[in-house]
């Protein structure tokens, strides 16, 4: 043991032969994961005396005994603690010794007990996301001989759903959706038992008192318990799509194999191309898929079972139709009970194949998850449903991330993340941030600790904004929030900022996109909020201060304020979101901007008729139908129409996807682009006269999206190193939605890295909008304590800042 006794820096001095008591208060995601049993089984092993509870804010304990044996325990509190425990802090301070007859003689036997939980008014308990089904119960649940044998609910303090099934806190079973099961008299024995996995597991149950499992056919009969499993392999192995509910929603599944269940799936849910995500029965299968590194192969099978996005093999058995034109493939493992049931052997199906697995939902609506709405909205898609009777509270779809050089890129942050905190540094009031309009997610703060929500979508319905509101109501009641500061995007059409007004009026502040964006990147960092960076925010849309839409900003900045450094020049982009669905006409944009010809010869201008090339150059000498944009995520699409990879896009980044696959392999044979830049004004016009010239000169897409790519990283070195000699700041924060771009983040970290900056990339929230809220919440936060302390922030004189404000009139938002 002794091996394992810690550092000096653990505890208080120590003497191996003097009796001590310790008091230890262990504060983050403690509680609804085992922990207490945990350090009953620890502190018993060690033969210590005293006790172990918890309230609404903090696991507390008392151990007595010998010193150095409470050394010991203290290193392994957090070191052994259970797989779902995230320890934010663990306070250890020595207290006076009770006479309880403990000699600290190894023979005794001290009693150590757990006590009940105590309730604090106004303190909140961390929340833990719901996790995969853990390798125990996985093996009980195949196992025959066990009593939970094929149970579709089987779950411990290890593993299964939190998040979605609380209804208030504290996390007790009567506050779930489990509250309408009652245990039966085994349950019940493992639930009081210090010594079980299932100790306090609020979801346990079995097949005499659990939730029940049913298969019904559209339309046709059902059939319910061990038969149901059976039918749904039976029909998805004829091809037919079912609509599958799992812990935070309803899924819709077919066989990722046939080609007609795929493109039928396609045309339902009127997904044209956006690529589907694929579960695998295990590693193996997976690896007949895609190829993985061990980075990715540990997120596969981590607790959150992320859809992990991975190179796709050549010789890969999936239809075209899951992933159409991309060579990445979003790859999951199964992580509740019920996925698992299905990949078993059984009567019916000796086994399963890949399945797309994708949201239930049509294109562009929130996920359901409750079983009447499914029906209502689903029933049309699908040829079955295979559900059950435990209700869904809070809706979660599927996590997505990416590796760059082994550490994670989150892409979305959902089920398995979510609600996991993010830590502030330093406490603060209350805060409601709602987010953006695509990739929604908000963000509620109090203290020192900020929750994100899971991934709400895109505010493009009102089904979607109901869902966002619900949700938001939720938050607010779990971890007892009571907004006095409510901050929303600066965009005056942004349904959450009109949201955010009609329930809170004129007082709800607002946050530059861009400066939200960059806030994020420190937040989960844990940077000093009043020191500025050098945040380079690289995306497709933002309402700028100007009226005009940014996107290509290098701002110095802290958490308080900013300044827009420098910025690409704008050019017009025409008809709004109709340019942002035709990357064609962005494309004759920049050629217009940059004054090259519209040669019939690049695509773009072949993809348009005669008419409509004078219709839009119309546009763009006139303005009319124009909005200015800075966008570096509209150039990217630029580029992709110019050397003929994509014209049209279906779904948001697809074009930009296209240039980053074109560019792999091209790197160290492809053309150099430089971009001019004069002061603030970074002008794009000789990368686009370069790339037309080599397009008709028939360079190749690949060599020049590579080449593109170094011009974007050139550029980035060259801003920051201006920035370095005019402010001193050595440290350059990357982010917005450009940056999910694996190639850009590599190169642009490495070539950052060998010029001296210090990078910060997003780990814990998306560089995108779902990050959004919050880097919101972050400025909402530090401004406020601010203006608490009567100081003032940071670079808070600068002329050009309105990165925190009221609302604007409508005469200052006019384009």
């Amino acid at each position: 043991m002794s091996s394992r006794l810690a550092p000096d820096s653990l505890g208080a001095t120590q003497s191996a032969g003097a009796v001590e008591r310790h008091r230890f208060e262990v504060r983050g995601v403690v509680q609804g994961v085992g922990f207490r049993p945990f350090v009953h089984r620890l502190a018993t092993e060690l033969r210590l005396s005293g006790f172990v509870g918890n309230d609404a804010a903090k696991v507390f304990i008392e151990v007595q005994g010998r010193g150095d044996v409470i050394g010991v325990f203290a290193h392994r509190v957090r070191t052994d603690a259970p797989p779902l425990a995230v320890i934010e802090s663990i306070n250890d301070v020595a207290i006076s010794v009770l006479a309880v007859g403990h000699s600290g003689s190894i023979e005794d036997v001290p009693l150590f007990e757990i006590v009940a939980s105590v309730q604090h008014a106004g303190a909140v308990t961390l929340v833990s996301p719901d996790v995969a089904t853990c390798d125990e119960c996985l093996a009980e649940m195949l196992d025959p001989a066990d009593r939970r044998f094929g149970h579709p609910f089987i779950t411990c303090t290890n593993c299964g759903p939190r998040f979605t099934i609380i209804r208030t806190l504290p996390y007790d079973r009567p506050n779930t959706t489990m509250s309408m099961f009652a245990m039966c008299r085994r349950c019940a024995q493992e639930y009081a038992d210090p010594d079980d996995r299932r100790y306090h597991a609020q979801p346990i149950a079995c097949h005499d008192c659990g939730p029940k499992l049913t298969y019904r056919s559209t339309p046709g009969g059902s059939v319910s318990g061990s038969q149901a499993v059976g039918a749904a392999q039976s029909a998805l192995a004829s091809g037919k799509i079912l609509a599958i509910k799992g812990i935070g929603g309803f899924h819709l599944v077919c066989l990722a194999t046939s080609d007609r269940a795929v493109g039928e799936l396609r045309r339902r849910k009127g997904r044209e191309d956006k690529p589907f995500a694929v579960m695998v029965a295990d590693l193996a299968m997976a690896a007949q898929l895609a190829t993985f590194a061990e980075t990715e192969r540990a997120l596969l099978v981590s607790p959150a079972r992320p859809i992990v996005l991975l190179r796709g093999r050549s010789d890969t058995p999936l239809s075209p139709a899951v992933a159409p034109d991309n060579p990445l493939i979003g790859v999951m493992l199964p992580y509740s009970p019920v996925h698992h049931l299905l990949f078993a052997a059984s009567a019916e199906v000796p086994s399963l194949g890949p399945l797309v697995v994708t949201s239930g939902n049509h294109n562009g609506a929130p996920i359901a998850f409750r079983d009447a709405d499914a029906s209502d909205r689903l029933d049309h898609l699908v040829d079955g449903f295979l559900t059950h009777d435990r209700p869904i509270h809070l809706p979660c779809d599927d996590s997505v991330v990416r590796v760059v050089d082994g550490d994670l890129l989150p892409i979305r942050r959902s089920r398995g993340y979510a609600p996991l905190p993010v830590r502030f540094p330093a406490g603060g009031p209350d805060v409601l941030a709602v987010g953006g309009e695509l990739k929604n997610t908000f963000c509620v703060a109090s203290g020192d600790h900020a929750w994100m929500s899971q991934h709400i979508g895109d505010m493009a319905n009102l089904d979607t904004v109901e869902s966002f509101e619900q949700s938001v109501g939720q938050f607010c009641e779990l971890y007892r929030i009571d907004p006095g500061i409510v901050v929303a995007d600066a965009h005056p059409g942004y349904l959450t900022a009109r949201w955010a007004r009609t329930r809170f009026g004129p007082t709800v502040l607002e946050a530059q996109h861009h400066h939200a964006h960059v806030a994020a990147v420190l937040a989960e960092h844990g940077r000093d909020p009043s020191a500025d960076v050098i945040g380079i925010a690289f995306d497709g849309t933002g309402y700028g201060d100007d009226g005009t839409i940014w996107g290509g900003e290098i701002l110095v900045a802290d958490a308080g304020s900013y300044e827009r450094f420098a910025h690409l020049r704008t050019v017009p982009l025409p008809g709004g979101d109709a340019a942002i669905r035709n990357p064609s006409r962005v494309a004759l944009a920049h050629l217009w901007a940059a004054d090259v010809d519209w040669d019939d010869g690049l695509a773009p201008v072949a993809a348009h008729t005669l008419v409509e090339r004078n219709i839009l150059l119309r546009q763009f000498e006139t303005g009319f139908g124009c909005v200015p944009t800075s966008s570096m995520g509209r150039l990217f699409d630029a580029v992709s129409a110019l050397i003929g990879l994509r014209q049209r896009v279906t779904y948001e980044a697809q074009a930009a996807i296209d240039l980053e696959v074109a560019a792999a392999g091209w790197l160290e044979q492809c053309p150099t682009y430089r971009f001019a830049v004069a002061g603030a004004d970074i002008d794009a016009g000789p990368v686009i006269t370069a790339i037309a010239r080599d397009a008709l000169a028939g360079s190749g897409a690949g060599p020049i999206a590579a080449g593109f790519h170094l011009a974007v990283v050139a550029l980035l070195v060259d801003v920051a190193e201006q920035v370095r000699a005019e402010r001193h700041l050595d440290v350059v924060a990357l982010t917005g939605g450009v940056f999910q771009n694996v190639m850009l983040v590599r190169l642009a970290c490495a070539a950052l890295a060998d010029a001296g900056f210090e990078v910060l990339t997003h780990r814990l929230v998306p560089p995108n909008d779902g990050g959004l809220a919050l880097g919101q919440a972050f400025i909402a936060a530090y401004r406020s304590a601010v203006a608490s302390s009567g100081t003032t922030a940071a670079g808070e004189t600068r002329a050009d800042v309105k990165g925190f404000r009221r609302p604007s009139t409508n005469a200052e938002r006019s384009c």
